[in-house]
């Protein structure tokens, strides 16, 4: 038996399991909750609501992951943003979950990220003045959360050579410092949202991609395998349409205004392989600004855009060109050379599920979450942003339980780690490279414990062949885009991509 065999088999997520468990609910079983979606709301409520002793089935279309969920900007954001707006619930909501993520639920994924705005000669007193009280607003956010010190440090000023260290592409002259101040970053998006799955998984969940839901009520669907095509209708006591961008399609009566955030991805040695993020205020703007943020693999994640996106939703949205200028443009006021069109290695663009209030810009939007109840019982769950993702899921559930007259525990979340979870000390006693703890927290042994050429580099690139196989063994991925696009982000870089598919593809007679 290798280690992939006999490591966590009741969170490992495959094709023999999917196939197994979408076998008895065709043949009649039934569930309490059944859940549309799996991006990071749906994983959500399947994991809160099967730790309350409910049965769950959860159904994606494609795969985990496979939306909104795996474009952000991988942070854990503190609401800081929301709060210089005066939405003080939705900045302190996001403060006490970026601390559950943390310390509790995932410390193995989100660790504290310095964000650097640097004193150039163009920031006047003014500017100085309001970044430094949003940044203190941010340490008062943190000690309500309740978040230490020790996991997230307080703001800070720092000298001009400091800066300069932290992101070594700063403009030089004149630069007077920098102010400083920390936010959780999550290694990778996708991760957390599988995680969470497989930890849903290991209590009793099924997990099941590649299952579309048609013909929706508030205690049934029709299930369609689409990868074989067959159907059949499945029974619940309550549906919890979460399905994101997607939630109108599934239930007519909400109505939708997503918005497009749009990042670049540029190699972290064209910025002198920062670590800290560029922070740069968006010219005319006062609470909005543009990040240059250090991510896995070597890479920097430029972003982030807010432009309206009506129409059809497309299953991969795509930056426009006013985008791709408008985020260069405004990065380089802050950089000693500017970059080009020609740095630009990859890009990447995720809808966010606004509901629509009838006026103002996308950026203005409320980013709270709402939980709306249809007239034939269908539970939906929209809005919210990424990091808030277990309040979300605790809400929607609460709403199930009464919908359906379901007889559930009181929510666990708050406290439940996720598989890998460990503390930072635990963590730095795992026997296994850096890079693979960073993904696969107390797993890492496993993934590491792999033989021959399936430990070597793939792609020239911080990740190997043994990751892959652990995709396919222990993650739900079905073929090699799962592997490469959700499971590790190789493809968010298209000549990565190319140069990694070998190795992606082996990984389905590895295992």
């Amino acid at each position: 038996m290798s280690p992939l065999d006999s490591a966590g088999s009741d969170s490992a997520l495959n094709a023999q399991r999917r196939t197994r468990e979408l076998e008895q609910l065709a043949n009649g079983d039934s569930v309490d909750v059944l859940v549309i979606g799996g991006g990071i709301t749906g994983v959500g409520v399947a994991l809160d609501a099967v730790t309350r002793g409910l049965s769950v089935a959860l159904v994606e279309k494609h795969d985990l992951a496979f939306g909104t969920s795996r474009w952000s900007s991988k942070l854990a954001h503190g609401g800081l943003r929301y709060l210089a707006s005066g939405n003080v619930g939705i900045a302190r909501e996001s403060a006490v979950e970026r601390g559950i993520l943390m310390t509790r639920t995932a410390p193995h994924l989100v660790r504290a990220m310095p964000q650097l705005v640097p004193l150039l000669p163009e920031t006047s007193f003014f500017g100085k003045a309001l970044v430094r009280t949003g940044f203190l607003a941010g340490d008062a956010l943190r000690m309500s959360a309740r978040t230490p010190a020790s996991v997230l440090p307080r703001s800070r000023t720092v000298s001009a050579a400091r800066a300069r260290e932290l992101a070594p592409a700063v403009k030089r002259e004149n630069l007077r410092g920098a102010l400083t101040a920390f936010d959780g970053q999550l290694i990778d998006d996708a991760r957390l949202v599988v995680g969470i799955a497989r930890t849903a998984a290991s209590h009793g969940a099924r997990i099941l991609t590649r299952v579309g839901a048609y013909d929706v009520s508030g205690t049934s669907a029709t299930l369609r395998d689409e990868l074989t095509g067959s159907e059949f209708l499945m029974r619940a006591r309550v549906v919890v349409n979460a399905t994101g961008v997607w939630a109108d399609q599934v239930d007519s009566s909400i109505t939708l205004r997503p918005s497009r955030g749009t990042h670049l991805v540029l190699d972290a040695a064209r910025l002198g392989n920062p670590t800290a993020a560029l922070t740069v205020p968006i010219p005319g703007e006062t609470n909005r600004f543009v990040f240059a943020l250090p991510a896995q693999l070597g890479r920097i994640y430029l972003g982030l855009t807010d432009e309206a996106a009506p129409g059809p939703v497309p299953d991969v949205p795509t930056a426009s060109e006013d985008e791709i200028d408008f985020l260069l443009d405004t990065v380089n006021t802050a950089l000693e050379v500017p970059l080009t069109r020609g740095d630009v290695l990859g890009t990447f663009a995720g809808l966010r599920p606004l509901l629509d209030t009838g006026e103002g810009s996308t950026a203005d939007l409320s980013r709270n979450h709402a939980v709306v109840r249809s007239d034939s019982g269908l539970v939906t769950v929209v809005g919210g942003k990424l990091t808030t993702y277990r309040k979300m899921a605790e809400d929607a559930v609460d709403a199930a339980v009464e919908v359906g007259s379901l007889s559930a525990g009181a929510c666990r979340t708050r406290a439940l780690p996720l598989v890998g979870a460990a503390s930072p000390a635990e963590l730095k006693k795992i026997k296994a490279p850096a890079s693979l703890v960073a993904r696969y927290g107390t797993e890492a042994e496993v993934v590491a414990a792999a033989s021959g050429d399936r430990l070597r580099s793939v792609a020239d690139l911080e990740i190997c062949g043994a990751e892959f196989d652990f995709a396919v063994s222990h993650e739900g991925a079905l073929d090699v885009d799962d592997v490469l696009d959700r499971r590790t982000r190789i493809g968010l870089v298209a000549s990565d991509r190319e140069r990694a598919l070998g190795a992606a593809e082996q990984a389905f007679h590895s295992v």
